[in-house]
């Protein structure tokens, strides 16, 4: 139950936890099927969109930048969004700086669309967004032409677009879906063809979205390439639940006896079910019934059971397709398993620095937990005895220390818990309902 607005005290679930939920509309499809449909010719109906903030942040800086969106409806399943695309080229010049919050995917994907537009626009956030880098995302763009101000790499960022923007060829140093999307999305707008290489392959729901608007799109082997000028045709289409919000139930199923949680229409996209593999390396009962009928990205039904937790190592060729994952599969590892990171040094540079934050908390907690420079070793020794932890405005820890919670022998309490609103608005009235 939350204590407070930003603080939540979570008491342990000793009778395991049981129910079905349908997680809310995946933040990263979200947050694509918004922009690209700003780009798009004529009107897009999207449902499911995220209740999240960092996808309000999205529509946001869509509105101030010209577009027409209409809030026209709400479910158990999000929001449903209509609106109305601008084409290729058609933003408007803002007449204040872009607020992306403490979205750092609207500001780095954004980048990459304002960067073709021949005007001036700032982009800001948040006190956390602020102090993340982007100097990956600036790299590239500069090259195509774009000129981009920051404060050492960091925002706000100050983009002077260009109309005639370059295609290129890039490979980004470290493998980044969000990188990949502000090129391809830049190169939307370029005379030729933009061709992205990753040495890991990272999610591929950029991809997936530019087809389901009516982009050709060539993928070879870890290359994705997109030829500029195309027209971006508005579509009706639905976004399935979020899987990282669903990994929080489907880690409190499988780390409490007598536990089994149904999740609902969420989206098992290949390049995402990275924690399904893991959670069942570990021991749990991972059950997946996909369904036939969805547009752009495949969902499904996820059923996890408990069953005795083992150990299980994570290497960094595995890190991309579980990153954000990585705190909640640690908090699993507390309720008896073992888990070892490595090649996570990504962590350090998200809404906190989640490697060292993560490790913090489980050990007040209790846990038995090594802080790695990139990464962590949790070894589930003995039951935690709960206590007082700072979430660090994280929406991501918040969360992940409520499921260690549940496992402890006393109560837990968490500070800055109302970060969970970030991706997941209704998270601990959904965790009270499935206490047995």
């Amino acid at each position: 139950m939350m204590a407070s607005p930003q603080t939540a005290l979570v008491q342990p679930a000793p009778r395991g936890v049981r129910g079905h939920v349908r997680p809310p509309g995946d933040k990263a499809i979200s947050h694509r099927y918004a922009l690209l449909a700003a780009l798009a010719e004529g009107r897009s109906e999207i449902s499911g969109y995220s209740t999240g903030g960092d996808c309000a942040s999205t529509v946001r800086c869509l509105r101030a930048l010209g577009v027409a969106i209409e809030d026209t409806g709400r479910d158990a399943s999000g929001l449903t969004l209509t609106i109305t695309g601008r084409g290729l080229g058609g933003l408007s010049a803002p007449a204040a700086p872009l607020d992306a919050g403490n979205s750092g995917t609207t500001m780095r994907m954004l980048a990459g669309i304002l960067s073709a537009h021949p005007f001036h626009a700032t982009m800001t956030g948040d006190e956390s967004l602020r102090r993340r880098p982007m100097r990956r995302v600036i790299v590239p763009l500069e090259r195509m032409g774009a000129q981009i101000g920051s404060e050492d790499g960091r925002p706000p960022l100050s983009i002077q677009g260009t109309s005639s923007i370059q295609s290129i060829e890039f490979t980004p140093e470290v493998p980044s879906a969000q990188v990949k999307t502000a090129v391809l999305l830049a190169g939307l707008h370029a005379n030729g063809t933009t061709t992205v290489h990753e040495s890991l392959a990272t999610r591929d729901h950029t991809e997936r979205a530019l087809h389901a608007f009516g982009v050709r799109v060539e993928a070879r082997g870890r290359s994705v390439s997109v030829e500029g000028g195309q027209r971006l045709a508005g579509r009706s289409l639905e976004v399935p639940g979020d899987i990282s919000s669903a990994a929080f139930w489907m880690v409190a199923a499988a780390s409490l006896a007598g536990s089994e949680i149904e999740i609902r229409s969420v989206g098992v996209n290949p390049t995402r079910t990275g924690i399904i593999d893991v959670l069942r390396r570990m021991g749990a009962d991972v059950q997946v019934e996909p369904s036939d009928d969805n547009v752009g990205e495949p969902a499904g039904t996820i059923r996890v059971r408990h069953r005795q937790l083992g150990a299980t190592v994570i290497e960094p060729a595995e890190v991309p397709g579980v990153i954000d994952e990585l705190p909640v599969l640690g908090a699993l590892a507390t309720h008896g398993g073992e888990l070892r990171v490595t090649g996570a040094e990504e962590l350090r540079v998200k809404e906190s620095d989640r490697i060292s934050a993560l490790a913090d908390g489980l050990r007040r907690m209790g846990a038995d937990i090594d802080e790695l420079p990139d990464g962590f070793h949790v070894r589930g020794t003995h039951r935690l005895r709960g206590g007082e932890v700072d979430a660090r405005n994280d929406h991501r820890l918040a969360m992940a220390f409520a499921v260690a919670a549940l496992g402890a022998s006393g109560p837990t309490t968490i500070h800055d818990a109302g970060a969970a609103a970030v991706s997941y608005p209704e998270f601990f009235t959904v965790l009270e309902s499935l206490r047995v």
